[in-house]
């Protein structure tokens, strides 16, 4: 037999709940008084103080784990730590109340406010995962065939679908605020499972990207960068792996497409609010130098020597820091200078390529000594 789920009315932190203040899945019976269990469950019920109620609360709990009313304590006690902001007695007193029935979607979604609190994506991931489940409960359960009980329906089917939502903003939230890329998947991953269509997993693409990409997942990292791209919402960092990886397959019509969509939003780009000027510019540099110089190595594959030449002077001064590309920039221009018969312009780039410690030195140091050999006069 299936445990039923009881709703509960509270504010989400964006959005208004059916109902005034924290209602209570685990209802209080009749206190007898005259016991001393009674008496302080009394005590606890009638107190205002956050910190005293948990005294009382706690002390109640140790001395009367089986009784029929520790459900309302532990209920209480999760709403008082999460009020004072003890994010690891939540946890555990909310670990306590998820194994008493009725399962409860308020305090599912409580629980994982401490989870939220205390920063753990393993926690969020498991907490955001059942408070969902719950939720998904209520929006499937049939309709009532009461005419009296139809207005409670409708209410409590659409609480459980902001509740719903607020779940995947958690594993949204969650991923933004973690540096561990691998927790970072785990818990996009977990929204798209739970929603492909989500608004947060749409704002979360790039993050999603970047995430792969630390983590090594390479081949999800193109995949998404690819999904974005024809959706007409690929980042600068997308368009970069999606031209690499098409000058890498040789197709060039993709090459071009993405390096002009990358120059493009590019210059387009207005500078993000908090980014200092200099590494505005610096991010642009790089970007504009990586976009020039595959443009220009493509054309240079085809020997399309004089667009390859005109890339490739656009990329020079803005991949002279990059020890890596800067030579071979140089190298490229060379060889399509000479192909072009700007045999200076050649003997030039060549001597600079010459002087730089890389894999093209030693070929640019020959290159140079023919041509010199055969064009007399050159500076």
């Amino acid at each position: 037999m299936k445990t039923p789920i009881v709703f509960c009315s509270f504010m989400f932190s964006f959005v208004m709940a059916v109902g005034n203040g924290l209602a209570q899945c685990h209802q209080l019976a009749e206190l007898n008084a005259a016991t001393p269990e009674g008496q302080l469950l009394q005590q606890a019920s009638q107190e205002s103080d956050n910190a005293k109620k948990l005294v009382l609360l706690e002390q109640f709990a140790g001395q009367y784990p089986k009784h029929e009313a520790i459900g309302w304590v532990y209920e209480q006690m999760l709403d008082g730590y999460v009020k004072a902001n003890d994010a690891d007695k939540a946890l555990a007193v909310g670990e306590k109340l998820d194994a008493i029935p009725p399962e409860c979607v308020e305090s599912a979604q409580q629980t994982l406010k401490a989870a939220e609190m205390k920063k753990d994506p393993d926690q969020v991931l498991k907490w955001s995962a059942k408070t969902a489940a719950l939720a998904q409960k209520a929006i499937s359960s049939p309709q009532p065939k009461e005419q009296d009980q139809i207005d409670n329906w409708k209410a409590r089917v659409d609480y459980s679908k902001q509740v719903s939502t607020y779940t995947e903003y958690s594993l949204y939230a969650m991923a933004l605020q973690t540096q561990d890329p691998k927790k970072q998947v785990e818990l996009l991953e977990a929204l798209q499972q739970r929603n492909p269509k989500s608004e947060y997993l749409a704002k979360a693409a790039g993050v999603l990207f970047q995430a792969y990409q630390k983590a090594g997942v390479n081949d999800k990292a193109l995949a998404l960068a690819q999904q974005a791209a024809n959706a007409g919402q690929p980042t600068e960092d997308m368009l970069l792996v999606l031209a690499d990886d098409s000058l890498r397959k040789k197709d060039s019509e993709k090459v071009h497409t993405y390096t002009t969509k990358l120059v493009g939003i590019t210059n387009a780009a207005p500078k993000p609010e908090g980014v200092a000027d200099a590494a505005w510019a610096k991010r642009k540099e790089t970007i504009l130098g990586l976009a020039y110089y595959m443009s220009g190595k493509d054309y240079y594959n085809q020997s399309k020597f004089a667009p390859a030449d005109k890339d490739l002077r656009q990329a020079l001064p803005l991949v002279e820091a990059n020890v890596n590309i800067h030579p071979e920039v140089l190298y490229l221009l060379a060889y399509a200078n000479y192909k072009l018969e700007k045999i200076q312009d050649a003997a030039n780039f060549y001597k600079a390529c010459a002087a730089i410690k890389s894999p093209f030195q030693a070929l640019a140091t020959k290159n140079l000594t023919n041509i010199r050999a055969q064009y007399h006069g050159l500076k």
